[in-house]
């Protein structure tokens, strides 16, 4: 699969998707992957929290997990919030999972992991905002 860039790809993407795990969950509501992950969870999608910090808590009414590999269910969506560097070993955890889409938020992208997993056959989107993307093609 190659990188998606066009609308029509992130739609379908975004239309076909149920699971989304959040990397990187912060319990602080002025942080990106709170508000945005609240927004997203807003459009219907099933989200699965990972954060060590907060495992074992609530956020937004979801559990925390310590890992992608912790959570019960098939994945669709990883939704990146670390950075650069980090998403290294977030890449490997997922790839041990299972997913259909890797989506780097803006300010993660990490250009090494996202041709790896392109060239692996897995949807990658990177500097697109989730939130901005549901807003902007899905209607609610």
């Amino acid at each position: 699969m190659p990188i998606l860039t066009k609308d029509e790809e992130i739609k379908n993407i975004l239309e076909s998707s149920k699971n989304v795990a959040v990397v990187g969950i912060s319990n602080d509501p002025s942080k990106p992957s709170y508000f945005v992950s609240e927004v997203v969870k807003s459009y219907g999608f099933k989200m699965y929290f990972v954060n060590p910090k907060y495992e074992g808590q609530e956020i937004l009414g979801e559990k925390v997990y310590k890992s992608i590999l912790d959570i019960p269910d098939e994945i669709d969506i990883v939704d990146v919030f670390r950075r650069p560097a980090d998403v290294v070993f977030t890449a490997e955890e997922a790839l041990k999972k299972g997913f259909k889409t890797f989506w780097f938020q803006p300010g993660t992208y990490n250009p090494e992991i996202a041709e790896k997993l392109s060239n692996l056959g897995y949807n990658v989107i990177y500097d697109r905002c989730m939130k901005v993307e549901c807003q902007r093609l899905l209607r609610k």
